[in-house]
């Protein structure tokens, strides 16, 4: 058959119709049989015309619908639209002239075929519709257009080949026979050229993202105009000052269709990163798509709807609904909602038990696949296209190979086919890292969304699930488990994918092989139920890691909370034994994972030879006919190696879904913890009482006995009402119960108007003092001060550096207990609420602040009269001034009524006052009152706003005054007098100084986080070498080399076998060939798995060990101060993350890292050796790759630095939050911190965002070298087709098809591996922070006797509490003789506190020097002298654990001694009723357990250790007056022979000790010795 006539193809006769009698649709001589080919000129008008055109009109219904919905406003005619507008009109005219044309051919007798008319008329109308959907994006807002893109590309590809053959038909015939449709075309193609062009330059930003809809009434429409005039020329000349535009917007929501698709928009940041190290202010704002205020809400939504759903299921079974929120009922909880949060216990003497789970809940997996799945389809439709396209190049592969086989071929077919290879290969990439953009933004989403569920949920849930879910737990579930979401929806597709391609592949080797191929699926298929049992070993093996990482966490956090008192008792042996102890059980449990891991990836990794070596032996066995020729080979090579990726990611991928499904159980059964009940408290209510509870009934726990029970309390609008009673009797249980945060059980509780909460103990934020007070309310100056002057805090302000703009660290590290509590009660006083709950906040202020505070805040004449407030208090010296007392006993109220009332009664409440308080009663006369006046306080010790201790009382009558003056003496808190004459001189000339202090010069206490810049150091991967070991490093490496070579190795001899079918020697070296073949195979997989178990389970886990260990010891060696100015969060992320990527991921890169070095290394020189010209390419591929990789790395390193940092501050803010929940509550701050929680996740985002787009601009760009190494080694191989054998060429280009991935890869595994080694980094510098001095010091060890007198001496000693601040404490010279009884007063800030730490040298000298019975402390170790003090804290710490573990962490005491000191510290009675007796659990925190009862457990440590000296710092604040008394008596009979120094808090604490020589401190005739028997009392 020739091309102008003769016999007409099939397809030709079915198409006549169409092209008529002279027009042939389709003419294989002229198309494949030529060295000139060509296609006829009916199929070049009808399918290559059409085939856009068919695209266009397909995809324009759901373009259009899909601009409807997303409209982001509009874009105003620009230039640039216009000539797109202008170009589809003229392509309209230019295809309708060539209609008009053939009508007039027809009218002049002509019969043109039935094409010519169809064609111009449907491309003209195609471009109708293309003009038409310019000006629609136009319209939506839509400043590129993908679709039409496809459409210009699609067209001007079909118009190539017309373009070239009119020009071929042309020449030959030597002329051109239709000139006006000669002349169209051509303008045709060029209009579709420029359109192209055009169509690739992207449009102005839309002026307004959302279209404005308010109706505009006609009085207003001119100003609403000319307003919307002037935000557009804004938007248009000033872009920066558009209000509708974010600050540093992501430049993706503006890139054109072709920057999109190559991720071309990085590429300013990437040059940026590459010049200067990136910081935070370079970053783009997150995308309003991704931010946390669209993600979280549609996940909680979600969420509620599947709990609505369960709860009404689980009514239909008439079951009890215990998960959705309920109305008001009996248990003040809601079951699993979709927020969270916690309580905070101070009184109860009931111990809380864990809350079991619910027997059904909600599917946590449902609601993620609703509110994430749709996103995730598209990026999976993605994934689906590309693994059809994958399998393009085998086939192409066998043509190619075919090709090099034949003769007298077209040497056009071989070019093809490379160029073929080469778009397939672009395509594929161009679409797999869409779907990997689809499925990281999804990751990234869902961590987004989780970490906000988990800190919404973490605020309102009770306290019985508090407690099931400690803070440590819920950081992780946060960090770690979030984390794994978003790990897993990067390779979640590979769930359907890997068996899709596995399918395929094995449908392609039937083809190729035939039934030999089930030899290989038997493989495979043995092979699976052995990778089953790792996955459920290893399934097992990870709950229990995360176990052991839950405790590990827990215990950090626990540690790192209470590391002042860890110090003080010098207990940091014992605990880091604690901690490595489970440190050690999780290293096992990895360990035992990394042998598992070793055999999986042996079977994995082997699998593809196995399955080739099998198909290959039975095929050339099972008939002698079947030869194993190149072809044959090589194209199953390459579908053996396309199976290599999935077999790989199968075994991982359920490994991570292993891992995410305990992930997704962890979060769920956090979810679904009950909630209090916001409506448990009635607000609303229009009684007469401000706050009435009927017949309450409360507790912590829903299954626990009641802790309060029939309590009825009534409290008038604007009354004063005050709660006493013993510790543990309920007192703080009531406020709970009144803040809604206990479970009710039964009654009523009605709470009217706004609440402020002080707690007993203050919660802090890390902010401004001004901050702390205001907590987000607006500033008022005047108000402002008036709080601080009422709260006694104006003289703090002169003392702190900052003033008022003066940082706090966490937990108000660095303020005194009585500063914390008098900033809470600002903050309650700020809020101007109208009912005021104090929870015991007098305790922790001295008596002189304390009757200010009661006075001037919260007595009958204070600025909160006329306020509703009920006052806990252990004190009684303000009890007659308030309207009434609530007599609290063994959770119920005993009595109620006013102070004369109750003492009429002469019931428990009168008798307790006359049996403690009037036993010591003095009437003294006004002389007396006069001495104490002048004093104790002289006029220069009050500021103008003090009032007199005893002048300005309120006139109550003369019994009253009587017994309110004696009971002021006897319980007054000395502790904030500041007694000038210690201090008056040193203050009056450091004053004009601090005046004149710039705000500059205030120094941050909590640092921002540093963070490295530039490459990572070579000492780090130094660091991380040796902890491995060098030498097993050089080893590792060598074996690397061996495994690939091996592999390499056996392919070679593939390719040497394929060539024994052109001698036809095929036959005779089959055993051998077979033999060889499976020896170097076999070899690969047992290097493989020597690897794995040297690599991983020895070297990378002792590397793990060590590197945990040294950081754990440089932290624990860490001053005081580096805790004050470092975040728990901080030190928590180095804990968990840090010590996770170098547990887990390091090992993972490294291992990924030297495969693919060695594996890109091989085909190279395979390439290269074959083809010598390659390595004429080879050197600019790699500059290229080289430059890609240094832009890369620079900024992707930098990017992970900036995640990094941005992610301490969640956690930090988040244990904040937990901790204060209670306040935050109260104050009805719950919204501002979700924001804030919200904003900090962002942040975090920000830079994690792009570091997954600089991941797909990567990849993009070194795939495209790896498909030009394709290009290549296909051009090459065809150039010399006649000097290779085929199975060389089908080595080479197999081997080049798989460098791309490599190439890809080992990128990548640079830039993890950089930065994740950032975590070696991070975790050396925790390691190598400064240490305190030495915990012992051989040569200068005390007797172990020491001290034997207890003569404590100061001699000119002065301290500060960090570098560049004034001194605390000047030249202080002391003298005590053992056995003396010292009480130290002074106002808060004085420095009380600071003097009892430097004995334990927590802080240390600035000058001067402290000696104990002639050893100066500054010369011996820190454990020897720690070890040898005893301390009861300000603040009773207790760790989760036993109570013997507590109270004897070393195990150094008998069960006896631990039982004699819990009888003295009066808790003997409560603990023997305890079913668990020593063995008690403690809680996090100690927190079942009252304040109280944790201040008596820290007196138990003190009696234990009976040491010949004894701190006691403000130790008996939180204990009622009876129970103190009983203390004091203990201390008194225990420690006769000991030196105790007493920061008192009550004067009748310090009453009776001893008088020593009157020194510099010492006030002989404060109080009249007859009185007071004698004591020495420090004033500072």
């Amino acid at each position: 058959m020739n091309s102008s006539g003769g016999t007409r193809s099939p397809a030709t006769k079915e198409m006549g119709w169409l092209c008529g009698d002279k027009l042939h649709f389709w003419e294989p001589n002229q198309t494949f049989h030529t060295d000139r080919p060509d296609l006829s000129e009916c199929f070049q008008l009808s399918v290559l015309a059409w085939l856009p055109c068919v695209f266009l009109w397909v995809a324009s219904p759901a373009y259009i619908c899909y601009l409807k919905k997303s409209s982001r406003g509009y874009i105003m005619m620009s230039l640039l639209n216009r000539f797109k507008t202008a170009f589809g009109l003229l392509l309209w005219i230019v295809c309708w002239a060539d209609l008009f044309y053939t009508f007039h051919e027809l009218q002049q007798g002509q019969s043109p075929p039935p094409i010519y008319f169809i064609t111009p008329l449907v491309l003209g109308i195609t471009m109708l519709l293309a003009t038409f959907l310019i000006q629609y994006e136009r319209l939506h807002g839509a400043q590129s257009s993908g679709v039409l893109f496809f459409f210009w590309f699609l067209s001007l590809l079909c118009a190539i080949v017309p373009f070239r053959s009119k020009i071929l038909k042309a020449s030959s015939s030597g002329g051109v026979p239709d000139k006006l449709r000669f002349t169209s075309f051509y303008f045709y193609f060029g209009l579709i050229l420029l359109e192209l062009v055009l169509c690739c330059l992207n449009e102005k930003p839309p002026l307004f993202s959302n279209v404005v809809t308010d109706p505009v009434s006609p009085t207003r429409c001119n100003m609403f105009t000319l307003y919307i005039y002037l935000t557009a020329l804004t938007c248009v000349f000033c872009p920066s000052f558009c209000p509708f535009s974010p600050q540093n917007p992501c430049p993706e929501a503006t890139a054109g269709f072709l920057s999109t698709v190559t991720f071309w928009w990085f590429t300013s940041l990437a040059i940026k990163g590459y010049k200067m190290p990136l910081e935070a202010k370079d970053l783009w704002s997150l995308n309003q798509r991704d931010s946390s205020k669209k993600i979280v809400p549609k996940l909680l939504k979600e969420w509620e709807k599947e709990q609505t759903k369960v709860k009404s299921s689980e009514q239909n079974l008439t079951t009890k609904a215990t998960y959705a929120k309920q109305q008001p009922s009996a248990t003040n909880h809601v079951s699993g909602g979709a927020a969270g949060g916690e309580t905070s216990p101070e009184e109860v003497e009931v111990l809380l038990s864990n809350q079991k789970a619910a027997p059904h809940q909600p599917s946590f997996l449902r609601v993620l696949i609703k509110a994430f799945g749709p996103y995730f389809l598209i990026g999976s439709c993605f994934k689906l296209l590309q693994d059809s396209i994958m399998f393009v190049n085998p086939q192409l592969l066998r043509m190619l190979i075919s090709f090099t086989s034949q003769k007298d071929v077209p040497i056009w077919w071989g070019y093809t086919l490379a160029f073929l290879m080469f778009f397939a290969a672009i395509l594929q990439t161009l679409i797999l890292h869409r779907h990997f953009q689809y499925c990281f933004v999804t990751g990234m989403n869902v961590r987004t969304a989780l970490i906000g569920a988990i800190y919404r949920k973490s605020l309102v849930i009770t306290n019985a699930a508090k407690h099931s879910s400690t803070v440590g737990e819920i950081v992780n579930l946060m960090s770690v488990d979030a984390q794994r979401f978003m790990d897993l929806t990067t390779f979640l597709n590979m769930l359907w994918s890997a068996p899709l391609q596995i399918m395929l592949a094995l449908y392609f080797l039937w083809q190729n092989l035939g039934p030999s191929v089930l030899a290989g699926v038997a493989v495979m298929v043995m092979l699976i139920p052995f990778n089953a049992v790792i996955a459920m070993k290893t399934r097992a093996y990870q709950v229990e890691q995360m176990q052991h990482k839950d405790a590990r966490i827990k215990l950090m956090n626990e540690i790192l909370n209470g590391i002042k008192v860890l110090k003080l008792y010098a207990w940091e042996n014992s605990f880091k034994e604690k901690v490595l102890a489970i440190r050690q059980k999780e290293l096992n449990v990895l360990r035992k994972t990394a042998y598992l891991g070793a055999l999986s990836t042996m079977a994995w990794t082997s699998a593809p030879f196995l399955v080739a070596l099998t198909t290959f032996a039975v095929f050339v066995s099972v008939d002698e006919k079947n030869v194993l020729d190149a072809e044959k080979a090589f194209v199953s090579l390459s579908l053996f190696n396309i199976l290599r990726f999935p077999l790989n990611m199968l075994p991982q991928v359920i490994s991570s879904l292993v891992q995410a499904s305990v992930s997704l159980k962890r979060i769920q059964n956090f979810l679904s913890h009950d909630e209090l009940d916001p409506n448990s408290v009635d607000r609303k209510t229009s009684s007469e009482f401000a706050v009435s509870v009927v017949n309450g009934k409360f507790t912590w726990a829903k299954e626990d006995e009641p802790v309060l029970d029939n309590i009825n309390v009534m409290v008038p609008q604007g009354s004063l009402v005050a709660v006493v009673g013993h510790v543990g009797c309920g007192k703080s249980s009531l406020i709970s119960a009144l803040l809604g945060d206990m479970e009710k059980v039964e009654g009523e509780v009605c709470v009217r108007g706004s609440v402020a909460y002080v707690p007993q103990q203050a919660w802090i934020q890390n902010a401004t003092l001004r901050d702390n007070i205001l907590f987000g309310k607006s500033f008022n100056e005047s108000k402002y001060r008036r709080v601080l002057d009422a709260c006694a805090l104006t003289p703090d302000l002169e003392v702190l550096p900052g003033g008022d703009m003066t940082e706090i660290g966490e937990k108000g590290i660095n303020l005194s207990g009585g500063q914390r509590q008098r900033v809470s009660l600002a903050r309650a006083l700020y809020s101007d609420s109208e009912v005021y709950l104090l929870d015991d906040p007098l305790s922790a202020v001295d008596a002189h602040v304390s009757k200010h505070i009661f006075d001037n805040l919260i007595g009958p004449e204070g600025v909160l009269k006329g306020k509703t407030r009920i006052l806990v208090t252990h004190g009684i010296s303000f009890l007659p001034q308030v309207d009434n007392i609530v007599v609290m006993v063994e959770g119920r109220v005993s009595e109620m009524g006013s102070y004369q009332e109750l003492l009429n009664q002469n019931g428990a409440f009168a008798e307790f006052l006359r049996n403690y308080a009037l036993e010591d009663i003095v009437e003294e006369d006004e002389a007396t009152e006069q001495l104490i006046e002048d004093e104790l306080f002289p006029d220069d010790v009050l500021s103008n706003h003090h009032t007199d201790m005893v002048d300005n009382e309120p006139t109550v009558n003369e019994a009253k005054k009587s017994f309110m003056r004696q009971i002021s003496i006897l319980s007054g808190d000395s502790e904030n007098f500041r007694c000038r004459s210690v201090r008056r001189q040193s203050q009056k000339k450091h004053q004009e100084a601090q005046e004149k202090k710039k705000p500059q010069e205030v120094q941050k206490l909590i640092q921002a986080e540093t963070t490295e810049t530039g490459r990572v150091k070579t000492k780090v991967f130094l660091e991380y070498a040796k902890a491995v070991g060098l030498v097993l490093s050089v080893i590792i490496c060598l074996l690397y080399g061996c495994q690939s070579a091996a592999a390499i190795g056996s392919n070679i001899w593939l390719s040497q076998w394929t060539s024994d079918s052109l001698t036809n020697d095929t036959q005779n070296n089959v055993h051998k060939r077979v033999g060889v073949y499976a020896a170097l195979g076999i070899a690969q997989g047992v290097l493989i798995l020597v690897n794995c178990l040297l690599c991983r389970a020895y070297c990378m886990l002792r590397a793990a060990k060590l590197t945990h260990r040294n950081m754990l010891q440089g932290v624990l060696r860490a001053p005081q101060a580096f805790f004050e100015s470092t975040p728990t969060g901080r030190l928590l992320n180095r804990f968990s993350k840090d010590v996770d990527a170098i547990d887990s991921h390091i090992p993972d890169n490294i291992d990924i890292w030297m495969r693919t070095f060695w594996y890109t290394l091989n085909v190279l020189l395979i390439c290269s050796a074959l083809t010598p010209m390659f390595l004429i390419v080879i050197a600019p591929l790699m500059v290229f790759y080289w430059w890609v990789q240094r832009f890369y790395v620079a900024t992707s390193r930098q990017l992970k630095r900036l995640e990094s940092v941005s992610r301490s501050p969640i956690y930090s803010h988040f244990s904040e939050t937990i901790t204060g929940a209670s306040v935050i509550r109260a104050y009805d701050r719950h919204a501002a911190f979700v924001l804030m929680s919200d904003i900090k996740v962002d942040e975090n985002q920000k830079s994690y965002y792009p570091g997954i787009v600089s991941n797909r601009w990567l990849g993009v760009r070194i795939e495209f070298i790896g498909n030009c190494i394709v290009l290549f080694a296909a051009l090459f191989a065809v150039m010399g087709k006649d000097t290779l054998s085929p199975g060389l060429v089908g080595l080479s280009v197999s081997y080049a098809l798989q460098v791309t991935m490599s190439l890809n890869w080992m990128v990548r595994m640079t830039s993890d591996l950089e930065n994740n080694i950032v975590a070696v980094e991070r975790v050396k510098e925790y390691s190598e922070t400064k240490t305190e001095a030495p915990w012992e010091v051989e040569d200068k060890k005390p007797p172990a006797e020491w001290p034997t007198q207890g003569n404590v001496e100061f001699n000119e000693y002065s301290v500060r509490y960090r570098e560049g601040l004034d001194l605390v404490l000047r030249n202080i010279t002391l003298s005590v003789k053992g056995g003396e009884k010292i009480g130290i007063v002074g106002r808060t800030g004085a420095g009380k506190s600071s003097m009892t730490l430097c004995l334990f040298r927590l802080l240390e000298a600035a000058g001067g020097e402290i000696t104990i019975d002639g050893v100066k402390i500054s010369e011996i170790g820190l454990h020897d002298l720690r070890s040898k003090l005893t301390i009861i804290p300000q603040e009773p710490v207790l760790f989760s654990g036993t109570l013997r573990m507590n109270l004897d962490p070393f195990e150094k005491y008998s069960d006896d001694d631990v039982w004699k000191a819990l009888e003295h510290s009066h808790l003997r009675k409560f603990i023997g009723n305890q079913p668990a007796k020593l063995e008690l659990e403690c809680t996090e925190g100690g927190e079942n357990l009252s304040v109280g009862q944790r201040q008596l457990v820290c007196l138990a440590r003190a009696l234990l250790r009976k040491t010949r000296i004894l701190v006691l710092d403000e130790a008996t604040a939180a204990i009622d007056l009876e129970t103190d008394d009983l203390i004091q008596s203990t201390i008194r009979t225990q420690f006769e022979d000991c030196t105790v120094f007493t920061i008192a808090h009550r004067l009748n604490t310090i009453m009776d000790y001893t008088r020593s020589d009157k020194g510099r401190f010492a006030n002989s005739s404060l109080f009249p010795p007859t009185s007071f028997h004698h004591f020495e009392c420090i004033l500072l």
